[in-house]
């Protein structure tokens, strides 16, 4: 098609291109290779705090992670604790219950020891007025069988009295 000078143009212009380019990039490299001998201070503080901001980022989410923990555990511990006030809310006042029910059966005991003791010393008594009882009857009783049988006998004896101020008891021989 065209034949002549335009083609001979298009290759030039072509290689001047790919040429621009590959000095370009030669040209780029030289000077990374220069930047890098001399970097910039800056560049490595920012890299450390970057690093140092990545650091704390991950801290944070993990204390986050933890104070959520906490808070759960915090809220199971209240939970808890209300339940154990509850259960020494009920135990106070089982001990309280079982406290007057003491007291009142101390007292009853009380009362019934008194009353038993009463009881005691009321038969005691009836048991000694008894066996007075018995006496006399038996010295009743005994009087009556020596009289019945003669061996006293008050109306035949003079009304003498001994040194006591007694009177004497006559014998009858059978």
């Amino acid at each position: 098609m065209f034949e002549g000078p335009p083609e001979k143009f298009l290759f030039i212009a072509c290689g001047a291109f790919v040429l621009g380019w590959v000095v370009a990039k030669f040209g780029v490299w030289l000077s990374n290779r220069v930047r890098e001998r001399t970097r910039d201070p800056r560049d490595d503080r920012i890299r450390s705090l970057e690093a140092e901001h990545r650091v704390a980022k991950t801290d944070s989410s993990k204390a986050a992670e933890a104070g959520e923990t906490l808070k759960q555990q915090l809220a199971e511990a209240e939970g808890s604790v209300k339940e154990l006030e509850k259960v020494r809310l009920e135990q106070a006042n089982k001990i309280a219950q079982l406290r007057k029910d003491l007291k009142d059966s101390v007292k009853k005991t009380r009362e019934l020891r008194t009353e038993l003791s009463d009881r005691a010393t009321e038969s005691v008594r009836s048991e000694v007025k008894l066996r007075e009882v018995e006496t006399e009857l038996e010295v009743t009783r005994a009087s009556t069988d020596l009289i019945a049988t003669g061996v006293l006998d008050y109306s035949m004896a003079p009304e003498d009295e001994d040194d006591d101020g007694e009177p004497k008891v006559s014998k009858v021989a059978t």
